[in-house]
């Protein structure tokens, strides 16, 4: 891609996808972590996610990204399941060439759920590399609301893929 602000869709259409995980993240009363974005609109709110490093298994790149975006340690942790699949989402063609370098269309994404056992106080969004100028505890029925627009099927896929953790 030469630099472009807006690829052809055909450029965008010859693309990988990048490897990525997503984590839901359950408090004790099964509210989802959402955290406000700091890089797009003041209304775009997501579950943590990030890039699965070279030679990363999904799982540690999961543990890792829950640690660089929430300031949540391991301990504070139990895996309560982890996607049967990957699923893939589009970047808008105008945000290819903005994220990372234009190398990719979109993300294709594990997902894993984790339940959290500690206290509010132990979520730290100001990391190193923050994400998110804000976070809250979303009820499931209200997270869709909230997300970004184009991630909204896969947030649907995600929530289908977990909702046997709810009662």
């Amino acid at each position: 891609m030469s630099g472009r602000p807006e690829p052809t869709p055909e450029e965008i259409a010859a693309l990988p996808y990048r490897p990525c995980v997503g984590l839901m993240i359950l408090n004790r009363e099964s509210a989802i972590f959402v955290g406000q974005r700091l890089d797009f609109r003041s209304d775009a709110w997501q579950m943590p996610q990030g890039g699965i490093d070279k030679g990363e298994a999904p799982l540690e790149a999961a543990l890792r990204e829950l640690w660089e975006e929430t300031g949540i340690t391991r301990d504070k942790v139990t895996l309560l399941a982890e996607g049967r699949d990957w699923i893939p989402y589009d970047l808008p063609a105008n945000l290819v060439p903005k994220l990372w370098k234009g190398k990719y269309r979109g993300q294709n994404q594990r997902w894993f759920a984790f339940r959290f056992h500690g206290p509010d106080a132990d979520v730290n969004i100001a990391t190193e590399h923050p994400e998110f100028s804000r976070w809250e505890w979303s009820p499931r029925d209200k997270v869709l609301d909230r997300i970004v627009p184009f991630k909204r099927a896969t947030y649907r896929k995600v929530l289908a893929e977990f909702d046997h953790l709810w009662p």
